[in-house]
């Protein structure tokens, strides 16, 4: 029910799947930029229309103004012939010209002009009116002198009209370069706006995708450390909510099965451990003749017999402890130590024991900081060079030394035993595995101690081997030189 409630109160803030959310998440840091496209399209296509609409307006006022220049060219021409020979061809060619000028002129006020051009259009308008009325067989001779200065005036403001026009055409381009660089400069701004909205976007949808993944990384790494009590909940689409009740399932699950697997243990303890105490003791009241005496033959039967119940009680003890070593390895507590202060301890522990060889136990360490648990490292350690003791003859040298090489840090137990055959180096880490030095007698064990030093070494992402060449018994464990989350990671 609680699972159904933690959906509720999210599904307003992520769409229903993972792939949905991504899709959200590209829309999202897409649309400013898609903004900044779309407005950077619509002014270009503006200052597109303007430039058009300016070449043209310019285009035709330059062509009209030119038409108009022509025209009152021979205006001014016939004028002065008129002045002086009033034929009646020369007044059919006036009228029209005139007439070509008048719509000329026309076509030209109809243009976008500015007040300078307009001015200077009528004022020529104005006077090639008055020229045409001056040569008007209507009114008598025209006057030579009236004429002439009517046409000179005519003529200086048509080209007065065409340099107004090519004065308009450089100001409108003038104006839209000005444009051109104001929309340039608001593009940039724009760009500037939208690349930081969509970072700003990217970053906080990376944050939200990333939570629920966080949220399934941290339920992984709670679930490999054997941590089951902490319910699993992980926020954000259906499909990733549903993927963390199954994680929470498979916690539960393996909670059963670790339950199950310590009541079995349980049992199986005091299942083995009650007959087996109800054998020791009657072999103890054998051996101590209670029933009365025993035959030579039958105390060997009863020493057979006694033997090999303690040495069955001591494999089910160990084979317990093999199983709770299995389990600590899945969950280390790292934090900085002194590999050379705990190499120091642990020869220490072991002095009395070689001593009453007379061995001697020599150490070699660099003073190095590794990242480790303290507790499951000295147990490595201890497994060693307790069988180093253990298989090193009388008078022999053991030599413990550690080193830093590279990003690893690496302890070495050399002895001058007999050292372990090559067929035999892989094996001699499995659990239970006694090779030919155990099986002879001269060294006796249950074969845990190796298995449990490789599980201790592997869960800090590190590996323990019997070095090859090597005269005498010659193990080698290598730790890496890392941080503590990346050291959690490796178990």
């Amino acid at each position: 029910m609680s699972g159904e409630k933690y959906f509720t109160s999210k599904s307003l803030s992520y769409p229903r799947s993972f792939l949905g959310l991504l899709v959200a998440g590209f829309l999202l840091v897409a649309l400013p930029l898609l903004g900044t496209l779309l407005y950077s399209a619509w002014h270009t296509e503006r200052l597109t229309e303007q430039s058009r609409s300016a070449v043209l307006g310019a285009a035709k006022a330059a062509r009209a103004s030119r038409s108009l220049v022509n025209r009152t060219g021979s205006i001014e021409r016939l004028a002065l012939q008129l002045a002086i020979s009033p034929d009646p061809r020369l007044r059919a060619d006036l009228a029209r010209v005139h007439a070509g000028f008048k719509q000329v002129s026309s076509e030209l006020s109809l243009l976008p002009l500015d007040e300078e051009q307009l001015a200077a259009l009528n004022r020529t308008i104005e006077h090639e009116q008055r020229l045409f009325d001056a040569v008007d067989s209507s009114r008598g001779p025209p006057d030579a002198i009236v004429v002439r200065d009517l046409a000179g005036k005519l003529v200086d403001d048509a080209y007065q009209v065409l340099a107004v026009s090519y004065i308009v055409a450089d100001r409108e381009v003038e104006r839209l370069g000005a444009s051109a660089d104001e929309v340039h400069r608001r593009l940039i701004f724009m760009v500037l706006i939208a690349t930081a909205i969509a970072l700003a976007a990217a970053l906080a949808l990376t944050r939200i995708i990333a939570r629920p993944i966080a949220q399934i990384d941290s339920a992984i790494r709670q679930l490999g450390s054997a941590d089951f009590e902490r319910e699993i909940r992980v926020s954000g689409p259906a499909d990733l909510q549903s993927l963390g009740e199954r994680l929470d399932w498979l916690r539960r699950r393996l909670t059963e099965l670790e339950s199950q697997k310590n009541r079995f243990l349980r049992h199986l303890s005091h299942d083995l451990k009650t007959p087996l105490a109800a054998l020791r003791e009657g072999t103890e009241l054998l051996n101590d003749q209670v029933a009365g005496p025993l035959a030579p033959p039958q105390r060997q039967v009863v020493a057979i017999l006694r033997d090999n119940s303690v040495k069955l009680q001591r494999l089910i003890e160990e084979l317990l402890d093999y199983q709770r070593a299995l389990h600590a390895a899945a969950g280390l507590e790292v934090g900085p130590l002194g590999l050379d202060a705990l190499l120091r301890q642990s020869v220490q522990a072991h002095q009395l024991a070689a001593q009453a060889k007379v061995q001697r136990i020599e150490l070699d360490a660099e003073p190095l900081t590794v990242w480790a648990d303290a507790t499951k490292l000295r147990s490595i350690v201890d497994n060693l060079v307790g069988n180093a003791v253990k298989f090193t003859p009388a008078g022999g040298l053991i030599r413990v030394v550690a080193r830093e090489r590279g990003e690893a840090a690496t302890i070495e137990v050399v002895d001058s035993g007999p050292g372990v055959p090559a067929e035999e180096r892989e094996a001699i880490f499995e659990a239970f595995f006694r090779g030919r030095a155990g099986a002879s007698g001269r060294a006796e064990g249950t074969g845990l101690g190796l298995a449990i030093a490789r599980e201790f070494t592997e869960a800090h992402g590190g590996r323990i081997e019997v070095v090859a060449g090597a005269r005498g018994g010659h193990f080698r464990v290598t730790l890496p030189l890392r941080r503590a989350p990346l050291l959690a990671e490796a178990a």
